[in-house]
């Protein structure tokens, strides 16, 4: 798949002010500048989060009506049902809002939604299951900020709703006593980027100084914190990158039971990054719900026993080896059903539909079709019960909700963002809805957008990349959205002669630039490009930078991302 190359623009006289103020090389000043680092004291922040950094969570809007309502409760032993989506961010928000309030009060359960049986968000089977049992107060976390009407009939049942919630509000909000959410227009928090265990954190830190509780037992669940940061992909900048960085030192020094036994299973060995929670945890997690009872994350989460977490993570990890059998079919089978199609590979938009794939994997599947075979907006659509129901994600600078809007006239419901949507329509209009997305995208997208495109924060030497350079660029973890990991490009680069193929598919790089010392990189699913460093002529190379070890000696390699002649 040919790929574009943009190189992200810089201001030098930024980067040679920080250089002075700073004394570290002049790139990685660049990469900062880059980043939104101009002066020394952000520098300071960015390099050492601090917990003393985290705002005040009493200038969250309705932080007081919240609490208040909370004491409430405790005072008149109302029940309260802790209510959380069933994906990364709603279980690991539902276990350290949960587990922080069962440390004061015991008249309390927690309920996530069946993703079958009740879809996203609040579901009337989950206010009825409230009415049935007398809860009087349910806290809603990463939900709800959308859901007028369901809170509105829980209200005319004597239900309360307390509102945490990071997604976008509309100009219409829910009737609830209290809502925590930073994107509303009038909230004068600071930052607003934080995930919904992020704001559920935000509650339980401002429970915790009314009450006189000590911050350790609130910052007990950075753990979990840090974990809904990673796999929501929410950005990595200011509180997130505090609460993440924290986060993961606990993760690594003292993981609760339930983290401990994912990664064992996973049989992770080294020092954990967010790519380790976003790849490696996240999916086990994601799989409960995707597969079967999102329950069972919580549960996980809320275990303190090593051997009972063990159990349950072994029956999320099952989950999750059975997600990836059904992902990878359906993926196989799509892409069979395009490549026999003329029509189909010549559209600039991909949607499929088979009533017998699995609802749980069709975003996915999306996503996949995308990195690997069709570098186009995609949408993936299955029968549930007498509905089609789907999943969209874009590809980078189109906007995939703004598409389907234009289509709504066919849907029974659609809900989204910017890169990622899901709908659910009649199984009569499926095939107009085929046709109308496809003359929506050709119509709006420019040609430059299916191409896939790999931004480059800078062009360095090879003879940069020392061991001193490495010991700082690793520093800028925790790596997300807005703080990404590096990407270098060198040129002129040649091969030394001891550069192979291995594994049928892998490149082992060996490689100089203008004579000097070999460098030694590797390239997976790259054996394609064997020809162009095979060659004797210049290459460029796109590349992170990454620790490579080997009987027991640590050397810096170069992590190819993609490679073409010099001057191509």
């Amino acid at each position: 798949m040919q790929k574009r190359w943009t190189v992200k623009k810089y201001q030098p006289s930024q980067e040679q002010q920080l250089q002075a103020a700073l004394k570290i090389h002049p790139i990685l000043c660049r990469l900062l500048v880059q980043r939104g680092i101009t002066k020394f004291e952000d520098a300071r922040h960015f390099f050492r989060p601090s917990l003393d950094d985290l705002h005040d969570p009493w200038l969250m809007k309705d932080m007081d009506k919240a609490v208040s309502r909370l004491e409430e409760a405790f005072f008149r032993r109302e029940k309260i049902l802790v209510y959380g989506d069933y994906d990364v961010d709603g279980t690991t928000a539902v276990a350290t809002v949960y587990g922080f309030l069962q440390q004061l009060y015991d008249n309390i359960e927690f309920y996530i939604p069946h993703r079958y049986r009740e879809g996203y968000g609040i579901s009337m089977q989950g206010i009825e299951y409230a009415r049935d049992n007398d809860f009087g107060l349910i806290i809603a976390l990463d939900c709800g900020i959308k859901s007028v009407e369901y809170i509105g009939h829980a209200a005319s049942l004597g239900i309360d709703f307390i509102i945490c919630d990071h997604h976008l509000p509309d100009a219409i909000l829910p009737p609830a006593v209290a809502i925590l959410n930073p994107k509303q227009v009038d909230c004068p928090y600071p930052y607003k980027e934080l995930s919904g265990c992020g704001i559920g954190f935000k509650l339980i830190s401002a429970l915790a100084q009314k009450k006189g509780f000590p911050m350790s037992g609130v910052y007990q669940y950075l753990d979990l914190v840090s974990t809904s940061i990673a796999a929501d992909i929410v950005p990595m900048t200011g509180e997130n990158r505090v609460l993440a960085f924290h986060g993961l030192k606990q993760v690594n020094e003292a993981p609760s039971p339930g983290i401990k036994a994912l990664l064992r299973l996973s049989n992770l060995k080294e020092k954990l990054t967010t790519s380790n929670l976003v790849f490696v945890i996240a999916p086990r997690v994601n799989a409960a719900g995707r597969m079967d009872d999102a329950r069972k994350a919580v549960n996980l989460f809320m275990e303190t026993d090593e051997d009972k977490a063990f159990a349950i993570a072994e029956m999320l990890h099952g989950d999750n080896q059975e997600r990836k059998g059904i992902d990878m079919s359906i993926t196989q089978e799509a892409v069979s059903i395009i490549q026999n199609d003329a029509a189909m590979i010549a559209r600039k938009s991909t949607v499929l539909f088979q009533p017998h794939w699995h609802k749980g994997v069709v975003g996915i599947v999306a996503s996949r079709l995308i990195d690997k075979y069709f570098y186009r907006p995609t949408i993936i659509l299955t029968q549930s019960n007498d509905k089609v129901a789907g999943s969209a994600r874009s590809v980078s600078g189109f906007n995939v909700y703004e598409a389907i809007h234009q289509c709504k006239d066919l849907l029974e419901n659609y809900g989204g963002h910017f890169y990622a949507a899901g709908m659910t329509l009649k199984p009569e209009n499926v095939t107009a809805f085929q046709e109308r997305f496809e003359a929506v995208v050709s119509a709006t997208i420019s040609p430059d957008l299916l191409i896939p495109e790999i931004v480059i924060d800078t062009e360095v030497w090879l003879s940069d990349l020392t061991p001193a350079f490495y010991n700082i660029l690793r520093q800028f973890e925790p790596l997300g959205p807005e703080n990404l990991r590096p990407v270098f490009i060198a040129r002129n680069l040649t091969d030394t002669g001891f550069s192979r193929i291995v594994k049928d598919e892998h490149l082992k790089l060996s490689v100089r630039q203008r004579g000097g010392t070999p460098f030694s990189g590797i390239g997976f699913f790259m054996a394609d490009k064997f020809e162009i460093i095979s060659g004797k002529k210049p290459f460029d190379l796109v590349f992170t930078v990454e620790e490579n070890e080997w009987n027991g000696n640590t050397t810096l390699q170069l992590k190819a991302i993609d490679i073409r002649p010099s001057g191509a």
